[in-house]
């Protein structure tokens, strides 16, 4: 008998637990939870706490409310001035609505990834083909300043630096390709019950088969900017050249003028020291005389033992010894 009683109580809280389990259900801060009754959506939960069901007859799934991220497959995409360009890009979405979330996409990531992939996609289609290649290249990195009263963004130009003045001047408003993207997104998630919070592009690159041609004109490009430099550089050192020649050529003409000026004034100093010295006739014939000694002395250091003096010469008349 005692053993019947406690087989009794050892069901009855089995049976109790399992109730429990049945009957309660917990949400967390970071999750959903929707409560379903022969497959119809009864009850969404969005704040934490315990609650209670129907054992039995209802259930309860669990939504995620972290912000997840979806890597979209990388696609080729054509400019507006019709050239290919490869977008690498990935999504930041999460769920805002349990209910229609779980009602269209029946809570599933995979299936939801699908729906946004087509979104993104078309998304960045239509924003690439409304940009040249070379605005969409030089936008990765610096903002796109695009007319505030343009509701298509249909215009677009590159600006690198937009000072407040000019952008209350112009009436612009300065945006970058993600924050485009998320404007040509839209609202079209919510259909869903999810919201996608950002579009990021992670690679935008040329095809294979355009990166060569592609690379070979900035090396075209390059080279050419590298002969003009060289070209401007050769330019503006044979002006340097002729100028200093010019220069050195003033000097040394202004030096040899200068030189024979004082050539000149020591000359002229001279002929006044030879004047003072000899000017009267026994100087005069002195002078002569010293002269012609010289000459003489020179003819016999070069070799010379004959010597022919005309006999009124003074020389010959010294070895005379006629006075």
């Amino acid at each position: 008998m005692k053993k019947a009683k406690y087989i009794i109580c050892v069901v009855v809280i089995l049976l109790a637990i399992i109730g429990i389990n049945e009957t309660a259900y917990t949400t967390n801060e970071n999750e959903y939870s929707v409560v379903k009754q022969f497959g119809k959506i009864v009850a969404t939960n969005n704040s934490a706490g315990l609650r209670f069901k129907v054992p039995f007859i209802q259930t309860v799934n669990y939504v995620s409310k972290a912000t997840q991220m979806y890597d979209l497959p990388a696609s080729e995409a054509i400019t507006s001035d019709k050239k290919t360009m490869i977008v690498d890009a990935y999504v930041l979405w999460e769920v805002t609505d349990a209910k229609l979330y779980t009602s269209s996409l029946n809570a599933n990531a995979t299936t939801a990834q699908a729906r946004i992939d087509v979104i993104v996609y078309n998304a960045i289609k239509t924003t690439i083909s409304s940009m040249t290649q070379e605005e969409l290249i030089a936008s990765r990195d610096t903002a796109l300043v695009i007319n505030a009263n343009n509701d298509t963004h249909e215009d677009i130009e590159i600006n690198d630096m937009v000072s407040e003045e000019d952008k209350a001047a112009e009436d612009v408003k300065v945006i970058v390709i993600s924050d485009r993207l998320l404007n040509c997104v839209g609202n079209q998630s919510d259909q869903y019950g999810i919201k996608i919070k950002d579009v990021k592009i992670k690679v935008l690159d040329l095809p294979d088969e355009n990166k060569a041609a592609v690379y070979n004109r900035m090396i075209t490009e390059r080279n050419n900017i590298a002969a003009a430099y060289k070209a401007q550089g050769e330019s503006e050192a044979q002006i340097i050249k002729n100028t200093t020649d010019a220069e050195v050529s003033v000097m040394l003409s202004k030096a040899k003028a200068t030189a024979d000026a004082t050539i000149a004034e020591g000359e002229a100093e001279y002929m006044k020291i030879l004047a003072d010295a000899y000017n009267n006739e026994d100087k005069a014939d002195f002078y002569i005389f010293s002269l012609q000694l010289d000459t003489l002395k020179n003819s016999v250091n070069k070799g010379n033992t004959t010597i022919v003096l005309d006999k009124n010469n003074p020389i010959a008349k010294i070895f005379d010894g006629v006075k």
